[in-house]
């Protein structure tokens, strides 16, 4: 059986067949590093930073055999690996919402590949 490891801050729970299964935060998250910002401009006074930039990912372990890390669409959009999956939230991937729409529940994961 696979080790699921959660590297957001967040359960993310997965719903197959109207059963939950919920993968609580490790306490680890994996994030995209972000390089500092200048002001670009101001507008009515309030600063405008320029466009971020990211560059590596941090706190992403390497792999171990017979786990899967769940990560963010932002670290998984730059990773290319077997063993890293994200929430399927995107706008197509019919995410359960509730009434306030947050996500609650997701149906699947997306690969890195």
């Amino acid at each position: 059986m696979t080790n699921f490891v959660n590297l957001t801050p967040h359960p993310i729970t997965i719903r197959k067949d109207g059963i939950d299964t919920t993968f609580q935060p490790s306490g680890k998250v994996a994030r995209v590093n972000e390089m500092a910002n200048d002001v670009e401009r101001e507008i009515d006074g309030i600063p405008i930073l320029r466009k971020s930039k990211f560059t590596d990912i941090i706190d992403l372990p390497e792999a171990e055999d017979g786990t899967a890390f769940i990560v963010s669409g932002m670290v998984a959009d730059r990773i290319s690996r077997s063993d890293v999956f994200a929430p399927g939230t995107g706008p197509k991937d019919e995410a359960i919402r509730n009434d306030k729409g947050h996500i609650i529940a997701v149906k699947f994961l997306k690969s890195t590949l």
